[in-house]
């Protein structure tokens, strides 16, 4: 008789251990609506609820991979629970690590290394745009899929632009020793974008030379040579890609390339096609061909007074303590909306106004809603941005801002940096922040 296959929620067929960690297993899968394979990594709950650090790690993993949906990145599928596991769904990726292959093969050739590092960059371009920083990249981390493309995992070190220190800088540090940029060892800060590229440009010398840059059987003197960068070239490397890999490995990440500088060099660029990402719910607003059109488009009739938003929902979106929302939803909307106890027209003219301080359009549109579009161009056309007001009281409103179309790195920069700071004399508090005291002041108990 035959094996019996384990059926898990009716969705998918459990086949293979493909491997384990300290806290999951990742198993072989088949979608049984689709037929598609899949690995589903399995965690145990009592094995992490107690560790705070590893479920907030978990979550964050997850939140990240929502996010960063891209040709060249591993997808996840979906999250399921039961009340003692986690069943975390993604695509399965059949060819092995890129490790495996330069371990078995030794140094690749020139184009094979240069078509990865394509891959590689435009991936963690993608991460960027977003505001994740992966923080691990090696060759371990490098999977090949059927085709022989690059595909991007575990993000379990990753981190995200909201989670900088006040100084604007991250300071956990993380990683694989041979892979780390020296401002990571020097454990004084670093930007989390210079450090990934510092990355890259090992994993491009490994693939070429099919060893490290930075080798020692003893730790402090590997580091002692990154902090250097100190290196040679084995005598096989073009001149065209030292001086890439040059650009790369540079212990200063004030002078070190950036990923539009690595694209721009002719090295890079042969044979090379951007491949489109296929981020949740961005293609649909990526067109803006009537950019001009919604910024003259006049409302004719207007309320005369913003939408009511009931206490649960105010409770729901302002305060934390009270988020029902999924474990592992998206919490990007954080820092996006804030009380006032200005009137509804008086905060949407305080953000128009704040809104052509810093060079955008501003359209006004219905329900109390109001649309700011950039001047110029980013890395994802023009950041165009969405503010609409609630009334939750007499003299209490809630302001959502969010992103409309544009790149979300962006958006998340000129809201903290510029919105935050120019609505200060507006602003009650923020998502996020300490709001028990203003649900007592508006008679959170009567409304409830």
């Amino acid at each position: 008789m035959g094996e019996t296959k384990k059926i898990l929620l009716g969705k998918y067929e459990m086949g293979r251990l493909l491997g384990k960690g300290n806290f999951a297993k990742v198993y072989h899968g088949r979608n049984l609506g689709t037929n598609e394979c899949v690995a589903i990594k399995v965690i145990k709950k009592d094995e992490v609820i107690t560790n705070q650090k590893m479920m907030e790690q978990i979550k964050r993993e997850i939140s990240i991979m929502r996010l960063v949906r891209h040709p060249n990145i591993v997808e996840l599928k979906e999250v399921m629970a039961t009340r003692s596991k986690i069943f975390v769904v993604m695509e399965y990726v059949r060819g092995g690590a890129l490790f495996s292959k330069v371990a078995r093969g030794g140094r690749l050739k020139e184009d094979a290394a240069r078509k990865y590092f394509q891959q590689l960059i435009s991936a963690v371009d993608f991460c960027h745009s977003r505001g994740v920083f992966h923080r691990d990249l090696k060759p371990e981390n490098l999977l090949l899929d059927e085709n022989g493309d690059l595909k991007i995992s575990d993000f379990g070190l990753s981190a995200l632009y909201e989670n900088l220190s006040n100084d604007g800088l991250f300071h956990t540090q993380c990683g694989t020793p041979a892979y780390i940029a020296p401002e990571v060892l020097r454990m004084k800060g670093y930007d989390g974008a210079k450090a990934d590229i510092w990355s890259c440009g090992v994993v491009l010398y490994v693939l070429l030379a099919g060893f490290l840059p930075f080798q020692d059987e003893n730790l402090i003197a590997m580091c002692k040579k990154i902090f250097r960068a100190e290196y040679e070239f084995p005598q096989w490397f073009s001149n065209e890609s030292k001086r890439l890999i040059s650009k790369l490995l540079i212990s200063n990440p004030g002078k070190r390339i950036s990923i539009p500088g690595i694209m721009r060099v002719a090295w890079f660029r042969k044979g090379f096609k951007r491949p489109n990402a296929f981020s949740i719910q961005e293609s649909i607003f990526e067109k803006i061909d009537e950019d001009e059109k919604f910024i003259h488009e006049a409302v004719k009739k207007s309320p005369a007074s913003p939408a009511p938003l009931n206490a649960f929902q105010f409770i729901s979106s302002m305060s934390t303590g009270f988020d029902l929302s999924s474990m592992f939803e998206d919490q990007r909307k954080a820092g996006s909306t804030f009380t006032s106890r200005c009137s509804a027209r008086a905060t949407l003219g305080k953000i128009e106004m704040v809104g052509k301080r810093f060079g955008f359009k501003v359209a006004r549109m219905k329900d109390f809603k109001l649309r700011l579009l950039g001047s110029t161009d980013g890395r994802k056309g023009r950041l165009s941005v969405t503010a609409e007001v609630f009334k939750v009281a007499p003299e209490v409103t809630v302001v959502e801002l969010s992103k409309f179309s544009g790149d979300t790195l962006e958006y998340i920069k000129f809201r903290e940096e510029d919105i935050r700071p120019a609505l200060k004399d507006i602003v009650w508090t923020w998502q996020g922040e300490s709001n028990f005291e203003c649900y007592d002041q508006i008679g959170g108990e009567e409304m409830i």
